[in-house]
């Protein structure tokens, strides 16, 4: 039985793939030649990430395929309904990700108080000239520790980046549609830990007592942070967006950071993939990374482990 890996695997779930019997093929094809491939060479199990997109026609048009698993959490790349109504079996891996994108999410906001996402663009071309100048621009930094901390969507993801921001002595504040209140548990390397609670608030609670603000939800039909919404926001607050793109009113945020409304965004998924707008690619109080939250070798790892073992059990 043969899976393609269309947007890559790790090592590690390849290798439990094939012990499992399953012919694992890598090659990346390209989304208009993806029906065609699969049914050529009777592909059983597609396997995407971000990029590759399986909708109603591809699934219409692949009556062999028995699954499609998205390397992540996020489905919106998927028809997951329409492709379950034919029979087709759809999986995620929802956990395995989780400690990677939260992390990057504090290497932004690490990134953003200390002017790392400029002074990293400044230095290569001014710091043997202008190192003097350069030390003052960058000189009123601040620390996270004793500041709020707000999360928007308390799920899994959400309370990975609370565990990070009670562990550094941050307040941790959360508002989720689902969620009335979660046991946050910090793990300390030396195996002991401590658990504090979390009762989730309304939104504007959050986005009025937040000093950094997290996105941590699905892709919306609508805006969840709108013009409305920014205004709402503490004078000077700082919001990252690590979730989905199309989740931030991209316009109203840089009108928020242009009059000092925000004083600085980090994103890491735009509206516009792949091509994000030109004035977020350029403006100088936006802290930027390409849809990287998963991207680590360890979360790769436990996907690819995860996604095998769920198509064995479902295939085999």
């Amino acid at each position: 039985m043969k899976i393609l890996a269309n947007d890559g695997i790790s090592q590690k779930g390849i290798d439990t793939l094939t012990s499992d019997g399953f012919e694992v093929i890598i090659v990346n094809i390209a989304q208009e030649q993806l029906v065609d491939y699969i049914n050529v060479n009777g592909i059983s199990g597609l396997l995407v990430r971000s990029a590759t997109t399986a909708r109603k026609e591809l699934i219409d048009r692949c009556p062999g395929l028995k699954l499609i698993g998205r390397g992540g959490v996020g489905m919106d790349n998927i028809d997951v309904e329409y492709a379950k109504s034919k029979g087709i079996n759809v999986i995620n891996t929802p956990a395995a990700s989780s400690a990677s994108v939260a992390e990057l999410v504090f290497a932004h906001l690490y990134g953003g108080v200390r002017f790392l996402y400029d002074s990293n663009r400044s230095m290569p071309l001014e710091g043997e000239t202008n190192f003097k100048g350069l030390k003052k621009a960058y000189s009123k930094g601040a620390e996270l520790r004793g500041k709020t901390l707000g999360i928007i969507g308390f799920g899994r993801i959400g309370q990975e980046v609370a565990k990070i921001g009670l562990g550094i002595g941050m307040n941790v504040i959360a508002t989720d549609k689902f969620i009335d209140k979660a046991s946050i548990t910090v793990s300390l390397f030396s195996g002991t830990s401590v658990t504090e609670e979390i009762t989730t608030q309304d939104m504007d609670s959050v986005l009025a007592n937040s000093d950094f603000i997290s996105l941590h939800v699905p892709a919306q039909k609508e805006y969840v942070i709108d013009k409305t919404a920014f205004s709402k926001m503490k004078k000077g607050s700082v919001l990252i967006n690590a979730a989905r793109g199309g989740v931030i009113d991209e316009v109203a945020l840089v009108e928020a950071l242009d009059s000092g409304q925000l004083s600085f965004a980090a994103l890491d998924t735009f509206e516009n993939e792949p091509k994000p707008e030109i004035k977020l690619l350029m403006h100088d109080k936006i802290s930027l990374t390409p849809h990287i939250g998963a991207a680590t070798l360890e979360a790769q790892d436990r996907i690819g482990e995860e996604l095998a073992s769920q198509i064995s059990s479902l295939l085999k």
